[in-house]
């Protein structure tokens, strides 16, 4: 896939819609089950770069792992808390999830494991994880830059004890943490201090491993009620059968082009009040812009309305949704203000950075304070554009929203949607064509 066009809208849609499984859920769900004692079946699992990485990973390391993409189930064979391989290359591709998760994973095997990725991934901050590790007694070293992929793990399992846990640039270095603890040699604990990026893919991997058998113990201020520690009980995950739910991430973008075309309804199937994934707040994030929602249990209903407003948002629990707000805040009255982007510089691509210009492409003015706060001013009209996508999937999908509205807008190497969702261009057309039956 190249270059990716979208007609303008010429009216409202109407649509049901189910993405396919979550990229969070579906690789913590593989090594949990890969942990786990005996063999578990998982249902509705995504299969695109990030998760393909992990599968592949999860082979090198000696588990047996059986696949029926058709399907999207994979059925693995767990090995109690032991790695079966004592020595493995790993490569991560770009996948943030597969690179932290994997190198947690194999402090618990017995050897020598190698673990890297793309070029973009020797510029993602992997430190705070692997300090994390030594403190529980973990041999690492670094086969380039400090605190940087390539990692070397020098595995003899973990020790466990105490782990004082500060603000971190992911949220994957606690989850990861966390999913290992279990088959330290001692019972784990760990200190939380000051606010936790991106908490609620924390609390969804403690949930999860709730569902494998293990239960952390998630202790909180008396007085703020914010998360102070985790305790991590030893012991074993047993295996499940257990579904994947729809990417809530990858929700956005639908529900996002519903509420930028005025009288335009999408439901999606699968995700609501009762889902593991924090993204489904951004509904109300658009609730609040003024769009119409019915957030049920298991499905979301969101209708167009002819105005949206601009907002004030701190997006510091759910930044995977901030490329999404920044296109709809084109198409709102007034500036939006968005907080809470720290960790935006080190995902796929610079985030903030690329927001600024693509943003500015299409008409908006754009301001970015501190690191942390982006303010978009939309354009009176907007403008016809390239986008750039820098091998950013999200990239490509937010931008692609804004083609809905406006002519002449061209998502530029279309292919990065493949780390993710490699069908969202057909489904989001699919979506779109639905406006027929209104």
């Amino acid at each position: 896939m190249g270059d990716v066009t979208i007609e303008p809208l010429s009216g409202p849609f109407t649509a049901v819609v189910r993405p396919p499984g979550s990229k969070s859920l579906t690789n913590r769900a593989l090594v949990l089950a890969s942990l786990a004692k005996g063999s578990s079946t998982l249902g509705n699992v995504l299969f695109a770069d990030d998760t393909r990485v992990m599968l592949e990973g999860l082979s090198r390391l000696g588990f047996t792992i059986s696949i029926d993409a058709a399907a999207c189930i994979v059925g693995v064979s767990g090995a109690g808390g032991a790695l079966p391989a004592a020595e493995a290359e790993l490569f991560c591709g770009n996948s943030g999830t597969t690179i932290r998760f994997l190198t947690a994973l194999c402090s618990l095997g017995h050897g020598r494991y190698r673990l890297d990725g793309v070029e973009r991934m020797r510029q993602r901050p992997i430190g705070e994880l692997v300090n994390g590790l030594n403190n529980l007694g973990v041999r690492t070293e670094y086969a380039g830059q400090v605190g940087f992929p390539p990692v070397i793990v020098d595995a003899d399992g973990i020790a466990g004890g105490l782990l004082t846990y500060g603000t971190a640039a992911s949220s994957q270095f606690l989850s990861a943490v966390a999913m290992i603890s279990p088959f330290a040699r001692h019972e784990v604990r760990i200190e939380l201090e000051g606010r936790q990026t991106s908490w609620p893919y924390v609390v969804m991997t403690m949930r999860l491993m709730d569902e494998f058998g293990v239960t952390p113990e998630l202790i909180r201020d008396p007085i703020t009620s914010e998360p102070r520690c985790i305790v991590i009980p030893r012991g074993v995950y047993h295996a499940v059968d257990y579904a994947v739910e729809p990417d809530a991430s990858n929700a956005t973008y639908f529900l996002a082009a519903a509420a930028i075309n005025p009288g335009s309804k999408v439901t999606i199937q699968g995700l609501g009040r009762g889902s593991l994934q924090g993204d489904v707040g951004f509904a109300d994030v658009l609730h609040r812009m003024g769009a119409n929602l019915i957030f049920g249990r298991d499905f979301i209903t969101l209708i167009g309305p002819e105005r949206l407003e601009g907002i004030d948002v701190d997006l510091f629990d759910m930044p995977d949704t901030a490329q999404t707000l920044a296109v709809v805040a084109l198409f709102a009255e007034g500036p939006t203000h968005i907080t809470g982007l720290r960790s935006l510089r080190v995902k796929e691509t610079d985030r903030l950075a690329a927001l600024c210009v693509e943003l500015a492409a299409l008409g908006a003015a754009v301001n970015v304070e501190d690191d942390d706060t982006l303010q978009i001013d939309p354009p009176v009209n907007i403008q016809s554009a390239a986008i750039a996508t820098y091998d950013d999937h999200r990239m490509a999908m937010s931008f692609a929203l804004a083609a809905t509205r406006r002519n002449g807008i061209v998502i530029r190497d279309g292919h990065c949607v493949n780390k993710t969702y490699p069908d969202f261009f057909g489904d989001f057309r699919k979506m779109l064509e639905s406006r027929a039956s209104t």
